[in-house]
């Protein structure tokens, strides 16, 4: 399997290797930096596709689930095209988990409370959501784990378990954080890239390519394209016989635990 642990062993035992043979065959300095660069690009690339499990197990899809079943999710709210995105779920009858990033929680309580409120789940997404997030250390990152909690916990009453992290992008970091706090990561098997384009038939048409059983939907609720994007997805997903249900479902894991005191 290939994973960050095994990777690093690896090369190392190359470099290892290449540093004695050094004693008996001179051994061109461009050797070892070619391997260097090839392990960089390597931890590059497992960091940033989710579903490598590189670092951390994540949970992207069930490829179990042999029925029309998915599962939707969407990531940086809470915001006000949530509550668009909540009306379209509750029209299709179809529940949801929703990523909350800890500052959009303080400025939109409210939402956050109606989505607890119509029976969608919901996750932490770190407190910032920062451009530097995968150069944290882990003590900042349990610091915004924590923090993004507590602000959750407030309408859960209950701990979180969920955590995707930002850009879907998992470090050495990340991996130690989520040993003292315990959270499952949550990745997708199905990216809509709603975050990056607005074009809605090139989003669409993506996703709808990609649906299969088990898959988990990544969408974002923060722009009014993805809104429209969800409408029609929604449509599709019902005229195919798909029936959308919850992240707890898909995957036969709890999204919240008692807490123990």
């Amino acid at each position: 399997m290939i994973t960050h642990k095994n990777i690093s062993l690896f090369f190392i035992l190359v470099l290892l290797l290449l540093f004695l043979s050094n004693f008996y065959i001179a051994i061109n300095i461009w050797w070892f930096v070619l391997i260097i660069f090839i392990w960089f690009n390597f931890n590059a690339i497992g960091s940033s596709i989710i579903s490598s499990n590189y670092h951390i197990k994540v949970y992207c899809n069930n490829p179990s689930e042999k029925e029309k079943k998915i599962a939707l999710t969407f990531d940086d709210g809470p915001s006000e095209f949530t509550l668009e995105v909540l009306e379209l779920l509750k029209k299709h009858n179809a529940k949801a988990t929703f990523f909350c990033i800890g500052k959009n929680i303080e400025k939109h309580p409210e939402i956050l409370q109606r989505i607890i409120d119509e029976g969608h789940l919901v996750g932490n997404h770190s407190y910032s959501h920062s451009n530097f997030f995968d150069f944290y250390n882990a003590s900042t990152i349990i610091e915004e784990l924590q923090k993004t909690d507590a602000l959750l916990e407030k309408f859960t009453s209950k701990k979180i378990n969920f955590f995707r992290p930002p850009y879907g992008v998992t470090t050495p970091s990340i991996r130690r954080a989520l040993k003292v706090t315990n959270h499952k990561v949550i990745g997708w098997n199905i990216r809509s890239l709603d975050g990056g384009t607005k074009n809605q038939d090139l989003i669409l048409n993506r996703i709808k390519k990609r649906v299969s059983p088990g898959g988990i939907v990544l969408l974002h609720d923060t722009a009014p394209h993805s809104v429209l994007v969800l409408e029609q997805f929604l449509q599709f997903l019902e005229h195919s016989n798909y029936e959308v249900i919850s992240i707890e479902e898909l995957l036969n894991l709890k999204a919240y635990e008692i807490e123990r005191g």
